[in-house]
């Protein structure tokens, strides 16, 4: 998906701290957000944390920036605005078209689509004019998401949540964003593998998930249908998305062996671990046992990928992750040429890690090969442009 311009509507109610996670989410999707925050809602969570998390400051005044017309700027420039929380006050000044304040202006000037997620008790929500409202904003195209039911402020419980951040994000970039893979199932691999050598510790590696749960998010707005099997994720996964957990290489594999078969594409982002050990001490490996040095036996995990491409259902896809600490650009292209050779895969997604590049970091930078070795793309930024590039291939075959 293309970086969007999105004001993020921020109003008062306790669910406003909740915004924070909404404005984080999309800017690391790779949007440029602005926030625009009553009054009220600034009582709730305050501006320095916004415009930390935004990177960008956050405007509340309506008589601010006059001479450049920031009331009728800022939603002339959008490419999207969502409103999170939506108190039952601003769901009713939206409905009537009320402009008394500069979260209003914005949007009475903004043709782009606006996204909703009320947050109120249930009394409020269930309110014949607020009832009415809600169906006034519907039959004019605005997306309402949620609430949720659950609890409130207080001892309170019932419809009348906001609904989750991940939830918000990914309804409303699915407004814009396409969907072309609307019903395919994809099946995508998060994270690192790790092999126990006792019940304390492990051998492993330095990947996030971040990538993954990426292409995981991305293929979901996009219209997929995704099940996404996590090792060891340093990151927290979207509520949105189903996922299942897995330590191992061995569990990774099963899960993955289940789970293939129903699945129209399968995307390998998993940085998983070639060997494990022979043996794993059912009690804590002692140095006081061991002495000055410890001997590891080291025997080979099965090759995920290359069984996937032997075994793979007709017309499935499968893409699957080359990560190399080799800094020339000819070399690296030369080993990603032989895994994708090597492996049967349709794409090879290459890129290149190291201390500070690829592993736990917010921005990759890639090559992606088809089965015979060409260059059909590469992307730079971050990791939600980089998922987005790659499920471009299945869009565009090469």
């Amino acid at each position: 998906m293309a970086r969007l311009n999105v004001v993020v509507g921020i109003t008062g109610g306790i669910a406003a701290y909740k915004a924070v996670s909404v404005v984080r989410a999309l800017v690391l999707a790779g949007h440029d957000v602005h926030v625009v925050a009553t009054e009220n809602a600034l009582r709730f969570v305050g501006r320095p944390t916004l415009e930390a998390i935004s990177r960008n400051p956050v405007h509340s005044e309506l008589y601010e920036g006059v001479a450049e017309v920031r009331h009728v700027a800022i939603g002339q420039a959008a490419d999207l605005i969502v409103v999170a929380p939506a108190t039952a006050n601003t769901i009713a000044k939206l409905a009537t078209g009320m402009a008394d304040d500069l979260l209003g202006n914005s949007i009475l000037a903004s043709t782009a689509p606006l996204v909703v997620a009320p947050a109120m008790h249930t009394e409020m929500w269930q309110n014949p004019a607020t009832v009415a409202n809600i169906a006034t904003l519907r039959a004019r195209g605005v997306t309402v998401v949620g609430p949720a039911v659950g609890q409130l402020t207080g001892k309170d419980s019932g419809p009348g949540r906001m609904s989750e951040p991940d939830d918000i994000v990914a309804a409303a970039l699915a407004v814009v964003g396409p969907r072309d893979l609307e019903g395919r199932r994809i099946l995508v691999t998060a994270g690192g593998t790790r092999e126990p050598l006792d019940p304390v510790r492990f051998i492993g590696n330095r990947s996030s998930g971040r990538q993954g749960i990426a292409i995981a998010l991305a293929a979901a707005e996009r219209g997929a249908v995704v099940t996404l099997i996590a090792a060891n994720l340093e990151v927290d996964a979207p509520a949105s998305i189903s996922v299942q957990r897995v330590g191992s290489t061995l569990e990774l594999a099963d899960a993955v062996a289940a789970a293939a078969p129903d699945a129209d594409v399968v995307i390998m982002a998993a940085a998983v671990a070639d060997y494990r050990p022979e043996t794993v001490a059912q009690s804590k490996i002692k140095k006081e046992t061991q002495g000055d040095s410890l001997d590891l036996h080291l025997v080979k995990n099965p090759d995920i990928l290359r069984g996937l491409a032997d075994t793979r259902a007709p017309g499935q896809v499968i893409i699957g992750f080359a990560a190399e600490t080799e800094q020339n650009d000819a070399k690296l292209l030369e080993l990603g040429r032989a895994k994708v050779a090597r492996k049967g895969a349709d794409y090879l997604v290459v890129n290149r890690v190291g201390w500070t590049e690829g592993f736990a970091t917010e921005r990759n930078t890639v090559l992606m090969l088809s089965r015979a070795g060409d260059i059909v793309a590469e992307a730079a930024g971050t990791k939600q442009s980089v998922a987005d590039s790659i499920l471009d291939l299945l869009s565009n075959p090469a």
